[in-house]
């Protein structure tokens, strides 16, 4: 894509990614859709912690995109999915970064999900 005007302009701004060497899980309601030991953890100033999981590990099917984009001035246009699963529809509970800024390509053909915001969703470290 290109340079993130965010780094750019707000130098001190920190969005920091890490490969984590644990197995990690999503699940809704105990139904797990996503297994992986490829996950990035990405800590951001002023933003919960968002777990980034390779889309070859997740359901993919339990999800269908939305119209919803949002734009990070770090990270570039991001494109959620509702989520189906556990009985529930989840609205927007899922996001990727599809094309990111260079600083970011590493969140390339990951997803993260909301578990920050609906409790339904649970991300856990598995041995």
């Amino acid at each position: 894509m290109s340079s993130s005007p965010g780094h750019r302009e707000h130098p001190d701004h920190k969005v920091l990614e890490r490969r984590l060497a644990d197995r990690m899980q999503v699940a809704v309601n105990s139904e797990i859709l996503a297994d992986s030991k490829d996950v990035i953890k990405v800590e951001e100033d002023g933003s919960p912690v968002s777990y980034y999981f390779p889309r070859s590990d997740v359901k993919m099917d339990r999800s269908e995109r939305s119209a919803t984009t949002t734009r990070c001035p770090f990270k570039g246009q991001a494109r959620y999915f509702n989520l189906k699963a556990g009985g529930k529809q989840l609205d927007d509970a899922v996001w990727t970064y599809e094309d990111p800024y260079d600083e970011h390509l590493a969140l390339t053909e990951r997803v993260a999900f909301y578990d920050d915001k609906l409790p339904e969703i649970q991300i856990k470290q598995r041995a």
